[in-house]
């Protein structure tokens, strides 16, 4: 007879299910009623008794929690009990599987700072013996050590069957001060308090010694204790004996913690387990060099200061690309989610090759393996270029197709045009369904994204009419992105090509000919002419004048003869009289 509880949440998911308590162990599966079509036809999880370790009793986010440590399966959390239930829980655990439930409490006190205990399946934060919080290892996804005292921990965002309702911490940083001792022949870690400790207790125990040793009255003369030492010396040099003296490093405590949390957390898989390696790769973004170990579901990227974990499933494409230099050879990956190094976000890695460096590298799989796995995908040996058998591994192991450049050839017979995107500097790549702009920032437009493109001026100044700038304007009003100072020898063979790929293109210069054409072919006859208001006013006929003027047609001129007698009938006064000499 089996103990059932409704509305349990497993490992903090967004729907509930019924969970259930066996002879052979514990089940959950999801609830018929609500929730999506995937979570309804999501596989029933099950624990069986065999894997149980220790279970524990605490408060939780919807109630009380039933927190499971197993042997080989991580910690299992089970969310949503009434306070009423612990009783049935912990004599049902004792009853079926003879395991004590232990209560567990919480510290409340919102403290920032406590002591990190790596145990068997998760990290615990605490403060006075009392835990503040958990995170499973198998949350973790990388942990890097950006400073000799901050460890960064970063979670994983690509567990589809993880998901967490409302929001998700992404990362978390541990500031760890001081340092310790590592004895490099055990491998033990000690602190400088245990190293203080020991040397307290040796002194204590040689004193010890010497008392007893007098007491039993063994107490060794001068002579013997030469003869002694001649026998040692002689030991030493016939090398049948040697003491070894423990070879001791002082390490920063955030390295240490950094490295046993790697081990615990299984972060990246044994080197000798990876399917093949490549070391010393340049990568232009991230910038650095990097070792790629590429394992059957994940690749390991591992640098001088940062180390990163990608997942197979992560990469949405692959790109090969030459560079415009002609000496090197790019490959692109696209990445959902992208890599995280604190606030910086990295969508694109960008791993730069020489073109004629190459590589031969056999593939770590046994026989069987390859040919029931990957006969169809990969070759067991590879003997060529590096960026080439990089590609081919990735697409392999991926599915992913690996986009190369299309038909589009510059004037100098290159995939490329060099460009600008604000102020970096960079080259476009035209491609048969998109348009790449490397290396920094790395854009990726596809052609099915785009609304139109507009051939413009790249301004006023000078060199305008050597350059231009390529806008293109995205659908949905999702605004534009602009290249700017391309080459004018560049635009008839770009525009041929952007047309030929059904997209829409603008030539404001040309428009702007065609207008003042059209404006400039009808004034061939002079008396189409439209000269503006000055013309008018010269045509135009004043009435106002014309009836003036024709008043004073009687009226002459000063420089007439007649304007004298005119004067004198009018006024009334007698004229002037003319100078004689």
């Amino acid at each position: 007879m089996s103990t059932d509880f409704d509305r349990i949440y497993l490992n903090q998911s967004k729907f509930n299910g019924r969970f259930r308590i066996a002879d052979s162990g514990l089940g959950w599966k999801s609830a018929n009623a609500g929730g999506s079509a995937a979570n309804q036809s999501k596989q029933p999880f099950l624990l069986p008794a065999t894997e149980l370790s220790t279970v524990q009793w605490s408060r939780g986010c919807r109630g009380f929690e039933l927190k499971v440590n197993t042997k080989n399966q991580g910690v299992v959390q089970l969310d949503g009990f009434a306070p009423d239930d612990f009783n049935l829980i912990k004599n049902d655990f004792h009853r079926r599987f003879n395991v004590q439930v232990e209560p567990m409490e919480h510290s409340l006190r919102g403290w920032n700072w406590g002591k990190a205990d790596l145990a068997r399946n998760e990290m615990v934060f605490a403060l006075n013996g009392k835990p503040s919080f958990e995170v499973p290892y198998a949350r973790i996804n990388n942990t890097n050590l950006t400073s000799k005292t901050e460890v960064a921990i970063e979670f994983n965002l690509a567990d589809e069957n993880y998901q967490p309702a409302g929001d998700e911490l992404v990362e978390m940083r541990l500031y760890v001060p001081g340092t310790v001792m590592n004895e490099e022949e055990d491998g033990l870690v000690k602190t400088e308090d245990d190293v203080k400790q020991e040397a307290e207790g040796e002194v204590k125990t040689e004193a010890e010694g010497e008392v007893k040793t007098e007491a039993e009255g063994e107490v060794k003369t001068e002579a013997e204790g030469e003869e002694a030492d001649g026998v040692k010396k002689e030991e030493i040099e016939d090398g049948e004996t040697e003491d070894v003296d423990m070879v001791k490093e002082e390490k920063t405590a955030a390295e240490a913690f950094h490295e046993e949390l790697k081990e615990k957390a299984d972060i990246g898989e044994v080197s000798g387990d990876s399917i093949v390696s490549f070391q010393d790769v340049f990568f232009a973004t991230p910038r650095g060099r990097y070792d790629i170990d590429i394992y059957k579901n994940s690749i390991r990227l591992r640098g001088k200061t940062y180390e990163y974990k990608l997942q197979h499933r992560q990469i949405q494409r692959i790109v090969s690309l030459p560079k415009a230099d002609d000496i090197n050879h790019l490959v692109v990956l696209s990445i959902e989610p992208p890599l995280r190094q604190g606030q910086t976000t990295y969508p694109f890695l960008v791993l730069q090759f020489q073109k004629d460096e190459e590589t031969e590298v056999q593939l770590n799989l046994e026989d069987e393996d390859f040919e029931a796995n990957y006969k169809d995908k990969l070759k067991r040996e590879y003997d060529a270029k590096t960026h080439i058998v990089v590609s081919h591994v990735l697409k392999g192991l991926t599915g992913r197709r690996v986009m190369v450049p299309g038909e589009y050839k510059s004037k100098y017979e290159q995939c490329a045009v060099s460009c600008s995107y604000k102020a970096n500097e960079g080259y476009l790549y035209p491609l048969d369904n998109a348009f790449f702009f490397l290396t920094k920032p790395t854009l990726y437009i596809p052609f099915m994204d785009v609304s139109s493109v507009n051939i413009s001026r790249a301004g006023q100044a000078s060199t305008s009419s050597r350059t231009f700038d390529l806008e293109v304007t995205l659908r949905g009003n999702r605004g534009s992105t602009t290249f700017a100072n391309i080459s004018k020898e560049e635009q008839q063979l770009l525009e041929q090509f952007l047309k030929s790929r059904n997209l829409r293109v603008k030539n404001e210069d040309k428009e702007a000919q065609e207008r003042l054409q059209s404006a400039l072919g009808s004034d061939s006859d002079d008396e189409d002419v439209n000269m503006g208001s000055a013309a008018e006013d010269e045509e135009s006929v004043d009435e106002e004048f014309r009836a003036d003027s024709e008043d004073d047609d009687d009226v002459a001129e000063e420089y007439n003869s007649a304007a004298d007698e005119s004067s004198e009938d009018e006024e009334g006064r007698p004229p002037k009289k003319a100078k004689t000499d």
